[in-house]
Formats: C-alpha cells, sequence, structure tokens
C-alpha cells in the first residue's frame, strides 16, 4: 500500500485561521493609528525647543531684545505669515535653515509661503515667550516657554 504524503485541506485551512487570528492581535496590539499620531506628537515635542532656541539667539545677539522686522513678538499673536506674527523673517535663515511647522497643520514652503500651525505668545508682565501646539493628538497639551 502506498503513503501519500502531504497536508489535508482541512490542515491547511486551521493553519490559516491560526494565522488569521494572530496577526489580527498583533494588528490590534501595536494600534498603527496611535503609533502614528504618537510620532507626530513627538515631531512636534522637537519642534518648540527649536523654535523657541532660535528666538533666545536673536535675542542674546540682539542684547537681550527680540530684533524683527515685525518689531517685538505680541503679548498675543499666531506664529503664521498671514493672519498674525510673521516669526520666519526674523529667524530664517540666520538661524535656523527651514522653519519647522506642526506635521498635520502646518506648511513650510518658504518665508513667503507658510503656517507653522504653532502658536506664540509673550506674556506681558515677564516677557517669557512660549509656543504651542494647537493640534496635538491623543489629548496632549505640548507647550514649551522660554
Amino acid at each position: 500500500m502506498m503513503k501519500n504524503k502531504g497536508f489535508t485541506l482541512i490542515e491547511l485551512l486551521i493553519v490559516i485561521a491560526l494565522i488569521a487570528v494572530i496577526a489580527g492581535a498583533v494588528i490590534i496590539a501595536l494600534n498603527p493609528a496611535r503609533q502614528f499620531a504618537s510620532a507626530r506628537n513627538s515631531q512636534r515635542w522637537s519642534h518648540l525647543p527649536a523654535i523657541l532656541n532660535a528666538i533666545q539667539q536673536n535675542t542674546a545677539e540682539n542684547q537681550g531684545t527680540f530684533t524683527c522686522a515685525e518689531g517685538v513678538i505680541p503679548i498675543v499673536a499666531t506664529a503664521v505669515s498671514v493672519a498674525g506674527y510673521d516669526i520666519c523673517a526674523c529667524l530664517v535663515p540666520n538661524y535656523m535653515s527651514s522653519l519647522p511647522f506642526d506635521p498635520s497643520a502646518g506648511s513650510y514652503t518658504s518665508c513667503a509661503d507658510y503656517d507653522t500651525g504653532y502658536t506664540i505668545i509673550r506674556d506681558g508682565d515677564t516677557g517669557r515667550v512660549t509656543l504651542t501646539a494647537g493640534s496635538a493628538e491623543l489629548g496632549a497639551a505640548i507647550s514649551s516657554t522660554q
């Protein structure tokens, strides 16, 4: 009598079903949407100190006063070129090669056409500058003060 070697159809279907269940569990556990949102938040966290460091460099070079064609950072402003305070011309290219922008709400092509998606505010009493990422995800409050 000859023996047939190989797997039966039932055995193959069971293995495929097990692989599908395990793959589904791994995808749910990793939650790619949350991972991407977390990565964008990390990018926002790295942008804020970079912009504030450039502001600090400008301030240090100008004897403690932030110097820009736009004047002193207003008490409340938005770091955009169209509706708010134009911070790009003050920082690019002397202090930064390009202006960082919010990965989901901002854009930058040049100082003539950009929107960082970040808000910059100067405290009227202390003069401290706060930069905030308004479109932070996962309920995070992302801001940095200098």
